[in-house]
Formats: structure tokens, C-alpha cells, sequence
């Protein structure tokens, strides 16, 4: 029956050439086979002791051989970023100065009337990834970029940023960045959340107390540290408010996580989002999305009040 199925597909449709593939899915799962067929909206993958059918949708990352057996860089998402916003891309491990010269200029620090935190970008069209806590209440935000130009760093503020999304529940925001002029922005990749482990090298970038593009060092504490029943990484890289909402990467440039909060008094105690429930909330994001027009959404925001004038001072009663 399998012989008889393997000799359909390959007769049926146009074949493509045979290549062995890494195929990470969405639920963590990882294949390895043969890819002997790929349609539109899927591929024909022969795994050794069976022939099966991979939908696209499904899949996280693909990763290729060469001739070899070397590795080749990987497309990210095979249902693009058009669908999801985010992208991955495979990327060799890097010293960490490399990495911060490399992808620091997608790390921003976002204002409120209120207070700070910081962010990062995902996609070259300007949505950003921060957490719910930093922008929740507010409706006057302001991005901070960072550009590279010349070998000099160039500040850069951006008003009328978009709340696409928020959850209170995984505190996590996605904004948008107006684009009138056509620019592209510098975008970070997704990790995968199967590839985390304990003792590996983390750091982050943010804006902590506002000293923005500030990077801190340190290891993957715990991959499954359980806070008020979510699962948080714990993370001895040390963060500040300010940090919240800016991204944890590996060592290999790639965001495994969104810092969000650490243990007062505590040295190296400090806590980020994983990456799948960033996956998780932008594949979701229509369950998200919010309208400050609704008063269904639950949210109802209002103009910060005028400061008053001090008033003066009066004489001191003897």
C-alpha cells in the first residue's frame, strides 16, 4: 500500500527533486525526511517508515541540506510573514557585541504620559511587540528609534503609533508604526521555544529607568518557572523598569522571550514571556484587537489630565 502511494504521488503531480529536510511544526514537533512532493498548501514528506502529508499552516521552520550535509539558512514560516507578522530565520551562533550592532536598531524604547518601557520590531512594515502593562491606559504613545547611520547612532521619535492588539492575561501589546513615507524597519526574528535550555546565554536590550539601548548578560535560569499559573523564563540577565516589553534573545541574535518583571530585592531574578506565547498572541490577534472606538472592548481611555500651575507659596503662620 505504501509503495503504491509513494508511486501516485510521485506520478500524479510535478515532483520535486528529493531533499532532506528539518521540519519544526508549530506544537513543537520536529520531522526529518525526505520532501518529495510540496503543493500550495503543503508537502509529501517521506519520514523513513511512513509517507506523510505536512499542511503549511503547520509548519514553523524548514531547514535543508546541501550536498554535504552542511546546513542551509532557513525561508522562516512557510505561511510568511504576511499572515503572521512575525519571521524566522536561521542564524549562527555570534559573539554578543555582533549581535547588538546587528539587531539593536530594532530594539525601541516606547513613552507614555505615564511612564517608559521598551520594545521591538517584528516586521520591516512596523509592527511592534511590547508588553500590555507599559502601554495599557494610555492612547498617546510615542516610539523612540535607534538608526545606525554614518557609524553614529541617530535618535528618531515616532507619534501616532497604532494599538493593534493587547492581553492583559500574557501582558502583551502589539503597536504599529505609522509608514507614510514607505520605510522599511529593522526587524528582529523568533526562536523557537523547543530549542530553549537551562544554562544557555541570554541577553536583553532595553531602556532601563530610560538609559535606552542598555544590554544585559546572563543564562536561561529555569525554561518552566510557574508564576501566578503562567510559565515564565527565568532569566539572570538584569533588568530594571524600563526593560519591560524589550526582547531576550540567544546567542544567536534570535527573541526568545519579552522581559517583563523581576523580584524586587532580588539579584538576578529576572522573568520573561516565552516565545510561543508571542507566537501564540499574534496568530490570535482578532481575538485581540483592540478598538478605542468600542466600548465593548472593555477599555475606555481617556485624555491624561492638564497640569495644574504650582501655586504660591503662602507665608508660614506663626
Amino acid at each position: 500500500m505504501l509503495t503504491h502511494l509513494v508511486a501516485s504521488i510521485l506520478f500524479s503531480a510535478n515532483p520535486v527533486s528529493p531533499t532532506i529536510e528539518t521540519i519544526s511544526l508549530r506544537g513543537g514537533q520536529v520531522l526529518k525526511g525526505e520532501v518529495l512532493k510540496e503543493k500550495d498548501d503543503s508537502i509529501v514528506v517521506d519520514i523513513g517508515i511512513e509517507v506523510v502529508v505536512v499542511p503549511k499552516s503547520q509548519i514553523f521552520k524548514r531547514q535543508a541540506a546541501d550536498h554535504e550535509g552542511d546546513a542551509v539558512s532557513t525561508a522562516g514560516p512557510a505561511y510568511g510573514p504576511s499572515a503572521y507578522l512575525y519571521s524566522t530565520q536561521d542564524l549562527p551562533v555570534a559573539p554578543i557585541k555582533e549581535l547588538v550592532n546587528k539587531f539593536g536598531e530594532a530594539v525601541v524604547q516606547i513613552r507614555t504620559p505615564s511612564g517608559s518601557g521598551s520594545g521591538f520590531v517584528i516586521d520591516d512594515a512596523g509592527h511592534v511587540i511590547t508588553n500590555c502593562h507599559v502601554i495599557e491606559g494610555e492612547t498617546q504613545i510615542t516610539v523612540d528609534i535607534f538608526e545606525q547611520a554614518a557609524g553614529s547612532i541617530r535618535e528618531r521619535s515616532v507619534t501616532g503609533v497604532e494599538i493593534v492588539a493587547l492581553t492583559p492575561f500574557f501582558d502583551l501589546a502589539l503597536l504599529k508604526l505609522p509608514n507614510a513615507d514607505g520605510r522599511k524597519y529593522r526587524q528582529i526574528y523568533l526562536g523557537l521555544i523547543d530549542e530553549i535550555r537551562q544554562g544557555d546565554v541570554a541577553f536583553a536590550i532595553g531602556s532601563p529607568l530610560g538609559l535606552t539601548r542598555s544590554v544585559t548578560e546572563g543564562i536561561i535560569s529555569n525554561t518552566q518557572r510557574n508564576v501566578d499559573g503562567q510559565v515564565y523564563l527565568q532569566m539572570t540577565a538584569q533588568i530594571s523598569p524600563g526593560n519591560s516589553g524589550g526582547p531576550l534573545f540567544n546567542s544567536r541574535g534570535q527573541v526568545i522571550g519579552v522581559t517583563n518583571m523581576k523580584i524586587p530585592m532580588g539579584e538576578g531574578l529576572g522573568f520573561a514571556i516565552p516565545v510561543n506565547y508571542i507566537v501564540d498572541f499574534l496568530r490570535n490577534r482578532e481575538a485581540f484587537a483592540f478598538n478605542k472606538e468600542n466600548p465593548n472592548t472593555g477599555y475606555h481611555y481617556q485624555a491624561p489630565p492638564r497640569r495644574r500651575a504650582p501655586l504660591a507659596s503662602k507665608p508660614a503662620t506663626p
